[in-house]
């Protein structure tokens, strides 16, 4: 029994020896526009575009060459355009999932800037008490050098220069704030405007 197993174990052997050294044929053109063939592709034309071909020479397979400079571009370009497209899509699925309405839109802008607006307003209530106590300790502050010419006058206590100088830096600040609510309530408004005209778009409103 060994020995018929062994016998048919030779008589498989040579084909699949033959099948494992069986190798790729491969067709390309060179830049000459000349046909070639072989079984390995030589080193200067390995990044141009090529075929497997069969035994009949049919191409069975295409292998692309190393892209250029162009169709890189091309490439991040068209993808760039396609997640720009399903990017569109979500925020247009989201908008109809939300609103049913263009008033149902506007309500919630019109809440989105009151928010921003009592922030702008709280802030220019702060600020004109912060101005006001500024006012009154550089007034103070002008009794005494360095801010008094008078060879005379005593010198300012540093605690008062100390709270000038916060104050300002408070006042700075709080005005950078203000600008900042005023900017973010204007892109509110522009960003509810764009959800509205696309809202009519994709409902058919006129």
């Amino acid at each position: 029994m060994r020995l018929k197993l062994f016998a048919f174990a030779l008589f498989l052997l040579p084909p699949l020896v033959a099948g494992a050294q069986q190798s790729k044929l491969y067709r390309w053109v060179d830049a000459d526009g000349v046909v070639h063939y072989g079984d390995k592709v030589p080193a200067e034309y390995s990044e141009l575009p090529k075929q497997v071909v069969n035994d009949h020479g049919v191409a069975v397979e295409q292998l692309a060459g190393k892209k250029t400079e162009e169709e890189i571009e091309a490439d991040r370009v068209a993808a760039e355009l396609e997640m720009q497209k399903e990017l569109q899509r979500r925020a247009d699925q989201t908008l109809m999932v939300t609103y049913q309405t263009v008033d149902e839109i506007e309500m919630h802008r019109d809440r989105r800037v009151e928010l921003f607006q009592a922030q702008s307003r709280v802030t220019e209530l702060y600020l004109s008490n912060q101005r006001r106590a500024l006012d009154m300790m550089q007034r103070e502050a002008s009794r005494f050098k360095p801010y008094n010419a008078d060879p005379n006058a005593p010198m300012v206590d540093p605690d008062l220069v100390k709270a000038i100088n916060e104050t300002k830096s408070t006042i700075a600040r709080h005005e950078d704030n203000l600008l900042n609510y005023r900017a973010e309530e204007r892109q509110i408004i522009a960003r509810f405007e764009g959800d509205i005209n696309r809202f009519k778009v994709l409902k058919g409103i006129d």
